[in-house]
C-alpha cells in the first residue's frame, strides 16, 4: 500500500507491519482496502480476515475524522495516539458551507451573482472559451488584479500566473487599474509588483514548474489565486500526432496526476485555481432516423425481430452515447435551439472534465437581430444619418456545473456580458441602449 501514507501522512503504520508487505506486494491500494470485501483482500493478499478487516476499520475511522464526519476517538489500542484531532462537522446545509467561501469577485455583482459570489478558494475552476475574442482573458486579468483586493472582494493575497501560450499582457492590465472605478478609486489598489509569472514553454517545462516550482512559490509568497492559461496548448502541441490506444493512455495518467496535483496545493494553501482550456470542433453525430432506418433494414435481413424494436434500440443506444450526454458537461449544446453546425468540445476530453471543481463557458455569437424589431441591432453612423446594422457580436457567460452554485439552465444561455476598457461588465438593459462594446 504505496499510497496509505500519501493519502493519511500521519497513520502508525507500525500497528501494521506484518501486513503492509504483503499488500504492498500485491498492488492493494487505499482505495481497494476501503472499497472491497474485506475477504476478497484477505484472499488475494493471503493474509488473516481480522487482521485485514481492523485495518480497514482503522483507516477508515482516521478518514472520517479528517473529513470531519466524526468526531469520537477511536480506540486506543487502534488509534495509538494518533490522529486525535478533531477538525469539526460536515453536517451543514449548502448555504451554511458557501457562506464561508473565500471568494475573488469578477468586480461586477451580475457575473459574481451567476457565479454564486465569485471564485472560492480550495477548488479547481476551468474557464472555457468557444470562440476567439469570447473575453476569456478579460476575465483572467480581472481576477489577477481583484484577488489583491481586501474582503468581500478579494483576498489581500497575490496572485500567480501561469504561462503556456503568450506572456503576461502587462498594457492591459495597466488600462484596467486605470479605467475600472473599483480599482482606480480604492484606498488600496492592486500592484503589478504582485503579480508572480511562470512561463512553460512545453510539456516537460509545464510538469517541473508545477510539480517543484509551483508548491514553493505558494508557500513563500502566500499566493490566493493561480491561473494557468492554457492547460490544452502544450498537450495539444505535443500529442496531436499521437492518435494511438497508448499515446491517449499516457495522456490520461498525465491528466490525472496533474488534477490530483492541483487539487492538493488548492486544498493545502487554500488558494484558488483558475485553468483557461481550449475547445475543438468535433464531427456532428448520424442523425437517429438514418440509424434507426439502417438498423430496420439490418434487423429485417438477418433477423425476424420488427423495425420497432430496432429502432427502440437505437433511440437508448443514442441516450448513452457520449454524444448525447457530452452536451450537460461540456457547456456545448444544452439548448436545443444551438445550431447544428456550432459543435465544439473542451479540449482534453472527458478524463480532464472529472479533474475539475467547476467549469465556465464563454461564448461568443453572432446576433442577427429580429426583422422589423430592432432586436440585437446596433445604431451606426451613416451618410444619410443613422443606419442600422443587424449583425453584432454577443457574449455570454453561463455555469456548467459548479458544487457551490446552480449551473445555468438547459434553455438559458447565461449572463451577457461585454469587454470594455475597463476589463468585463455584464450587459444590463438600461445600459444596452447606451453602452458600445469594445
Amino acid at each position: 500500500m504505496t499510497d496509505l501514507l500519501h493519502t493519511i501522512p500521519h497513520f502508525p503504520t507500525k500497528l501494521y507491519t506484518h501486513l503492509l508487505p504483503s499488500l504492498e506486494k500485491h498492488r492493494i491500494t487505499t482505495t481497494d482496502l476501503l472499497t472491497l470485501d474485506p475477504l476478497d483482500v484477505a484472499k488475494r493478499a493471503q493474509l488473516p480476515l481480522l487482521d485485514v478487516r481492523r485495518l480497514a476499520n482503522h483507516v477508515l475511522a482516521i478518514l472520517q475524522r479528517l473529513l470531519g464526519l466524526k468526531t469520537e476517538y477511536a480506540p486506543p489500542d487502534q488509534d495509538a495516539g494518533e490522529g486525535l484531532v478533531s477538525y469539526g462537522s460536515l453536517r451543514k446545509t449548502g448555504k451554511e458551507k458557501t457562506s464561508h467561501l473565500s471568494t475573488i469577485s469578477t468586480l461586477d455583482p451580475a457575473l459574481d451573482a451567476v457565479l454564486g459570489g465569485g471564485i472560492p478558494t480550495g477548488y479547481i475552476s476551468e474557464r472555457l472559451r468557444f470562440d476567439s475574442g469570447a473575453g476569456k482573458t478579460q476575465l483572467l486579468l480581472t481576477l489577477l488584479l481583484s484577488a489583491q483586493l481586501p474582503p468581500p472582494d478579494g483576498l489581500s493575497r497575490p496572485t500567480l500566473y501561469v504561462s503556456t501560450e503568450n506572456s503576461l499582457p502587462t498594457n492591459r492590465l495597466v488600462q484596467l487599474l486605470k479605467y475600472h472605478p473599483v480599482l482606480s478609486s480604492h484606498p488600496s489598489p492592486p500592484s503589478l509588483n504582485s503579480i508572480l509569472t511562470l512561463n512553460t514553454p512545453d510539456l516537460e517545462s509545464q510538469d517541473h514548474i508545477l510539480t517543484y516550482q509551483l508548491p514553493v512559490a505558494l508557500g513563500r509568497h502566500n499566493v490566493g489565486l493561480v491561473i494557468l492559461d492554457s492547460i490544452a496548448a502544450n498537450y495539444r502541441a505535443e500529442h496531436s500526432s499521437a492518435n494511438t490506444p497508448s499515446a491517449l493512455a499516457i495522456r490520461s495518467a498525465q491528466l490525472v496526476r496533474l488534477g490530483a496535483l492541483l487539487r492538493s496545493l488548492s486544498r493545502e494553501h487554500n488558494c484558488a485555481m483558475v485553468i483557461a482550456n481550449q475547445v475543438a470542433d468535433r464531427f456532428a453525430p448520424v442523425s437517429t432516423t438514418s440509424r434507426a432506418s439502417a438498423a430496420a433494414s439490418i434487423g429485417n435481413v438477418f433477423s425476424s425481430s420488427p423495425a420497432s424494436t430496432a429502432r427502440s434500440s437505437i433511440r437508448t443506444a443514442s441516450v448513452l452515447s457520449l454524444d448525447h450526454q457530452q452536451r450537460f458537461f461540456t457547456g456545448w449544446g444544452a439548448q436545443p435551439s444551438t445550431p447544428s453546425h456550432n459543435l465544439k468540445t473542451p479540449s482534453l476530453g472527458l478524463v480532464w472534465a472529472n479533474q475539475i471543481t467547476c467549469r465556465i463557458a464563454l461564448v461568443k455569437e453572432r446576433d442577427y437581430g429580429s426583422a422589423g424589431t430592432g432586436e440585437g441591432q446596433v445604431a451606426v453612423e451613416g451618410i444619410g444619418g443613422a443606419e442600422w446594422n443587424s449583425r453584432r457580436w454577443r457574449r455570454w457567460m453561463r455555469v456548467v456545473f459548479a458544487p457551490w452554485v446552480e449551473g445555468t439552465g438547459d434553455r438559458e444561455k447565461g449572463v451577457e456580458f461585454e469587454v470594455w476598457s475597463g476589463g468585463v461588465r455584464a450587459v444590463y438593459e438600461a445600459a444596452a441602449q447606451s453602452q458600445k462594446t469594445v
